[in-house]
């Protein structure tokens, strides 16, 4: 079963998937959001392209651990994410995520201009390796 992991911003989504064994995660693309239904339909597509079996979507905490009103709106679109596609979701703490993805793209000598339009991506792309790491 593959997993989607997801990396949920106001503007955008960024998207990795797993392999079959759930090893390791692969950036996919980056979801420029429109409205909730292009933005589940987009993600339906991804599910059923990949065959996904789950989401992993990062959750947003402040640096002390505690939740904040972006955690809430996460939540509320993971919500109906699984609502829609009937898949569960686990969450996962996504602190850090984009700044570990910043400096993977900074060593590997990324333009500025390329780091934007990939961030995300690579963003998920560390929620998910970190979720199967644990696993």
């Amino acid at each position: 079963m593959r997993i989607l992991g997801l990396d949920v911003g106001e503007r955008t989504i960024g998207v990795a998937v797993s392999d079959a064994l759930g090893w390791t995660a692969q950036g996919v693309t980056v979801i420029r959001r429109q409205n909730l239904q292009a933005d589940l339909n987009a993600l339906r597509a991804l599910v059923n392209e990949y065959e996904v079996g789950k989401f992993v979507v990062g959750l947003p905490r402040r640096t002390d651990g505690s939740y904040g009103p972006e955690a809430e709106k996460v939540r509320a679109f993971a919500r109906k994410l699984e609502g829609e596609l009937g898949l569960p979701v686990e969450y996962w703490d996504e602190r850090f995520s984009t700044a570990a993805a910043e400096k993977a793209l900074l060593e590997g000598d990324v333009s500025r201009a390329k780091r934007k339009q990939v961030i995300d991506k690579v963003a998920a792309v560390v929620i998910l390796q970190a979720y199967l790491d644990r696993q």
